[in-house]
């Protein structure tokens, strides 16, 4: 056992997905395409007397990431930090969950791969109710396309080859949980239309269009989503909503160009890892 050990998790935007339950939570996920950002969380564990979770120095609680240290037997307290919204639609309770089975791997030297740390990550997030694909996406990097639902060995995933800067502007919470507990029929045949045709052509731009149309059909944007995308698609950039959070994001300057005060970020090349910190 070791002192402690960290890790880093890039974000994760979701363009479009459609949901796929199975028998377990390893073989449950979702197919669909998103991107990772260089913008993400970093998760310090250390072995301790009780366990304790905390983000951004308030402690808190993080079912997924409760999972992980339970199936690692470590007890221990998990440090994380982000500059992303929370709750907004960036991956950032996968991101825990998988820094936390990172960092704790190597803490308590418990001699697990990495498919083994990304399973355990997303089943937390499967069972919790809040994710079905961020973990997978969060361990590949780049521009992920989820071709088949699950965790390692279950799911199988490709990428559009692209980088470059990403823009976001977050209008607040939405509950990836109770749009999960509804029916998911109309989104996710959506979801599998959307990735058929970016099949066909992957790029970055082709992703962006087939999530504003995503989520023009499932029926997701607010009002105040379907504005800004609008102001981004009438000044010649390329926007939609982050799956699922109050969230619009675009390529390149699309957001400021449009005249919004956005945040920047940049398409993040790898996946999660741990760090020398």
């Amino acid at each position: 056992m070791t002192d402690e050990a960290a890790a880093f998790v890039p974000g994760h935007i979701t363009g479009f997905f459609s949901v796929h339950r199975a028998g377990t939570p390893a073989k449950t996920g979702s197919r669909g395409a998103g991107v990772t950002l260089a913008d993400g969380v970093r998760v310090r564990v250390a072995p301790a007397s009780e366990r304790t979770v905390t983000l951004n120095g308030r402690e808190t609680t993080v079912p997924a990431a409760e999972h992980v240290l339970d199936a690692l037997d470590a007890t221990a307290s998990v440090t994380a930090s982000t500059d992303l919204p929370v709750g907004a639609g960036f991956g950032v309770s996968g991101g825990i969950a998988l820094g936390a089975a990172l960092a704790a791997n190597g803490a308590f030297e418990t001699g697990r791969s990495e498919n083994d740390l990304v399973r355990l990550a997303h089943e937390g997030e499967v069972a919790a109710g809040t994710g079905l694909g961020d973990v997978v996406a969060q361990a590949r990097g780049g521009v992920p396309i989820r071709l088949d639902p699950g965790a390692p060995p279950h799911g199988q995933l490709d990428g559009v080859p692209a980088t470059g800067r990403i823009e976001y502007v977050s209008l607040g919470e939405l509950s990836t949980a109770d749009v999960l507990a509804g029916s998911t029929a109309r989104l996710s045949s959506a979801g599998v239309r959307a990735l058929e045709s970016l099949r066909e052509r992957p790029t970055i731009e082709g992703f962006v269009r087939e999530s504003r149309r995503f989520a023009e059909e499932a029926d997701l944007l607010t009002p105040e989503v379907e504005q800004i995308v609008a102001d981004v698609v009438e000044a010649g950039g390329e926007a939609s909503m982050a799956m699922l959070g109050h969230t619009v994001f675009a390529l390149g300057h699309g957001l400021s160009d449009a005249g919004y005060d956005a945040a920047m970020t940049r398409v993040h090349d790898a996946g999660a890892s741990l760090t020398g910190e």
